[in-house]
């Protein structure tokens, strides 16, 4: 098992960001794809036409999103925490992704950044 600590910069507030990782409707925006997602702990989601699935854990209004991602035959959750900080530039990001299977760790560690967060950058780059 692996873990993936990151930090992203993004021109959004932390309002508009933590809109666009948890409303649906916004999700499918800047990802072209269908998602699943409510704020309600213990709530399962799916987003990338089911490439990324899990349960959401807890949620902070425009503060801080922690959710289980499904790895098939894990025994240890994978967790993944993601934390917004106002900044002068926007918003900054720390990302932090845990128990992640060997096996998994170089397509999620490129994920998060040639996927996840450049689109959420070119969703906000286009507003």
């Amino acid at each position: 098992m692996k873990d993936i600590k990151k930090y992203y910069q993004l021109p959004a507030t932390p309002e508009e960001i933590y809109m666009a990782l948890t409303n649906p409707v916004t999700i499918q925006l800047w990802t072209g794809e269908p998602a699943e997602m409510s704020t309600e702990p213990g709530s399962e989601f799916s987003m990338w036409e089911g490439s990324i699935v899990g349960k959401n854990i807890e949620f902070e209004q425009n503060k801080k999103i922690v959710q289980q991602w499904y790895f098939d035959g894990q025994d240890e959750p994978s967790i993944v925490t993601i934390k917004l900080h106002d900044d002068k530039k926007g918003t900054s990001i720390e990302l932090r992704h845990t128990n992640i299977p060997d096996e998994a760790y170089q397509d999620i560690s490129e994920g998060w950044n040639e996927a996840y967060f450049s689109s959420l950058e070119d969703f906000f780059a286009d507003l």
